[in-house]
């Protein structure tokens, strides 16, 4: 494919006026190179093909013959200043089109940093609330034990002075046979959760600076407690082998960790942690999973917890 040869003259004259020279080598090739005035029409009935701005391609490369410059009328020259002043005026409106996309994108660009923002904002206050009622939790925990021991504390104070207990009614007298009285003994408040919490709180306490391996602990025995509750009559569920080298390195070697096992139920037995069928209770395996869930999701476990004696 060839550029058509144009009369270089009126090609000079078009250039001259301003016309670039693929459009004026088109206008020249497309109006039969004979004159200004008809490559002007020319471009003016054709100034909005997507190619005009294209230098052409022709499959023979014809040689035209050079002429002597047409005179440029008056005509002519408002059609070409009437084609430049309206190439400049479609030039300046295809910018301000492209400033207003790029202004418009830059408005959107605004708004999603902004909404980005308020989101993160969102989440980080979202998170704190968490983390102070995750606090309060635990240091409403914290009181119920102190309270818990303090009433323990005055209960076996007067079981050793053989004080009733405020719990104990008086027993109407009655004309039937007097009960033989019956021997006192301390009521206990703790319950079993609070034993199983306290414990792995000994665990974290035990084993501070150590949050990884507490936490690796953590999920094992959730394994050893869950795999029991799913399948209490697979016994080699309810069966820890106390020498095995991943069960020593997870839990075996944090105290607390085997104590919290002997807490569910299991029991050593030679080289063995046993938890027998008729001894599975759904309940506390039940209850150790949901301390052990506390244990892991909540990050004040263990630290706002009162020492006890």
């Amino acid at each position: 494919m060839f550029v058509p040869k144009v009369n270089e003259k009126l090609l000079e004259d078009l250039e001259v006026m301003g016309f670039p020279k693929a459009r004026a080598t088109r206008a020249l090739h497309c109006s039969g190179n004979t004159s200004l005035e008809d490559a002007i029409n020319w471009i003016v009935d054709h100034e909005n093909d997507i190619d005009i701005d294209e230098m052409p391609l022709v499959d023979v490369d014809v040689e035209v013959e050079s002429t002597e410059s047409f005179p440029i009328s008056e005509e002519i020259r408002i059609k070409a200043q009437s084609l430049r002043e309206q190439e400049r005026k479609r030039i300046e409106q295809e910018e301000k089109r492209l400033e207003r996309e790029r202004e418009k994108e830059r408005i959107q660009a605004g708004k999603r940093l902004l909404e980005a923002k308020r989101i993160a904002e969102e989440n980080e206050r979202q998170r704190n609330l968490s983390l102070r009622k995750a606090e309060k939790e635990e240091e409403k925990r914290a009181r119920e034990r102190v309270l818990q021991k303090l009433e323990q504390d005055k209960l076996n104070r007067k079981f050793k002075q053989g004080l009733p207990s405020e719990s104990q009614g008086t027993v109407k007298s009655s004309a039937t046979k007097p009960q033989k009285e019956k021997k006192l003994n301390p009521v206990y408040t703790t319950t079993k959760a609070e034993q199983l919490r306290e414990c792995l709180r000994n665990l974290k306490r035990n084993h501070q600076g150590e949050d990884a391996r507490v936490r690796r602990a953590f999920q094992t025995l959730l394994i050893y407690v869950g795999n029991v509750a799913k399948n209490p009559k697979e016994e080699k569920y309810r069966k820890i082998r106390l020498n095995n080298p991943l069960f020593l390195d997870r839990v075996g070697s944090l105290n607390g960790g085997v104590e919290f096992l002997e807490l569910c139920g299991f029991e050593r037995t030679g080289d063995f942690l046993y938890l027998s069928q008729e001894k599975v209770d759904m309940a506390l395996l039940n209850s150790a999973g949901f301390v052990l869930n506390s244990a892991m999701t909540n990050p004040f476990f263990g630290v706002l917890s009162t020492t006890h004696n």
